[in-house]
């Protein structure tokens, strides 16, 4: 995937997880020096067989109870939320959810599956990514041997095959869910950054085409660049063009203005696509989050809740009309100015982080939306 497009997202694991040390110069070779290993890759043997049928294995699943981080349902601040479209407190649909990178130790290229650090991020960003989706009846979220920040910041050999083997847990995870989902409910597909990237190769190798393909009511790539030209036509599913479409992929990637995306632009124009050729300046997938739609404007009044995190981004509160949205000509979603959502917006106004949480409670309520749209079309 493109080269660089997570020298942003390495600020992440500095801003947040390392205890808030902050950047004064920020330099993509003082980036790559710190973060990317400098051992030889390690192989990763495969996983058992059986290894995804232990709860264990998983950090969201069904029968976790109180403990499962994805069902977490924040506060409100002002007004209550607005009921979803269903009446019912849970709908019959499962979310597989694939969550982003929490693993930044330079001295190895895949986190250990007991590396307590990272399954303490972990359980952080699911609290504020995953819980979007906590009305679905099943919630499977499984740990993976996912790849350090810093193979996202070489084309080596050695970051190319941490990624592999992250998506092999992944893929091997998503049989099991698959196998283990009653075959008249509904899936709905999410992930956000690292997470995002092995959704799509999901979507390319194990769904599109399949008999599996008809049962997916939505997509949530999110925080990945997801090209209109090279990217979509091998993805299978369209991109979503109204808030009541079923079957259809919602990603966007958040700025607020001034923006300076120009690190992440270039990465994409030199990264390759899906069907084998350069991204250039194909026009990046950007769908609204407030509207539910591609393209398009939305005023901040159409924002139902942003998850705004407490200092230790384990908690916080649903505040209404926070940010506004409009998707860019460059494909990049512009939420205005900057809004005060803790110490881990990244430089050029990169709100990646908060992709999901700035739009929490309209998300909360699009899947509800699309899934009951699925089932009259089904």
């Amino acid at each position: 995937m493109a080269r660089k497009f997570l020298y942003f997202v390495a600020g992440i694991a500095i801003l947040v997880i390392a205890g808030g040390f902050v950047l004064s110069i920020w330099s993509n070779e003082l980036t790559r020096l710190a973060m990317v290993p400098r051992g030889e890759f390690v192989e990763q043997q495969p996983l058992d067989q059986n290894a995804y049928l232990d709860p264990d294995m998983w950090y969201s699943r069904p029968g976790i109870g109180t403990d499962d981080p994805s069902r977490w349902q924040p506060a409100t601040a002002g007004v209550e939320q607005t009921p979803p479209p269903s009446s019912d407190p849970e709908q019959d649909y499962a979310v597989f959810f694939v969550h982003p990178t929490s693993f930044i130790d330079r001295s190895q290229w895949n986190a250990p599956l007991d590396d307590a650090e990272s399954q303490r991020i972990a359980r952080v960003y699911l609290r504020g990514m995953a819980s979007p989706f906590n009305q679905a009846s099943e919630i499977w979220a499984p740990k993976y041997r996912q790849a350090t920040f810093g193979a996202f910041l070489t084309d080596s050999p050695e970051a190319q095959a941490a990624l592999k083997a992250a998506y092999s847990d992944v893929r091997q995870a998503f049989a099991v869910f698959t196998a283990s989902v009653d075959p008249n409910t509904p899936i709905v597909l999410a992930g956000h950054s690292q997470g995002a990237l092995h959704l799509l190769q999901l979507l390319r190798e194990e769904v599109a085409g399949t008999q599996l393909a008809p049962r997916i009511a939505a997509i949530y790539a999110i925080g990945w660049p997801i090209s209109v030209e090279h990217d979509l036509p091998a993805l299978g599913f369209p991109a979503c063009a109204t808030s009541a479409q079923p079957g259809c992929i919602m990603s966007w990637s958040s700025f607020a203005e001034p923006a300076d995306p120009s690190q992440v632009l270039e990465s994409y124009a030199a990264s390759t696509g899906f069907d084998g050729t350069l991204r250039g300046d194909s026009p990046i997938l950007c769908t609204n989050p407030l509207t539910g739609g591609t393209g398009g404007v939305a005023v901040a009044t159409k924002n139902l809740g942003t998850l705004v995190p407490d200092d230790t981004m384990s908690s916080g509160e649903l505040v209404p009309g926070a940010v506004p949205a409009r998707c860019s000509n460059n494909g990049l979603l512009l939420i205005g100015d900057p809004p005060e959502m803790g110490g881990a917006v990244l430089p050029g106004n990169n709100y990646h982080v908060y992709d999901i949480p700035l739009f929490w409670e309209n998300l909360h309520q699009n899947v509800a939306g699309r899934v009951a749209a699925w089932n009259p079309a089904q």
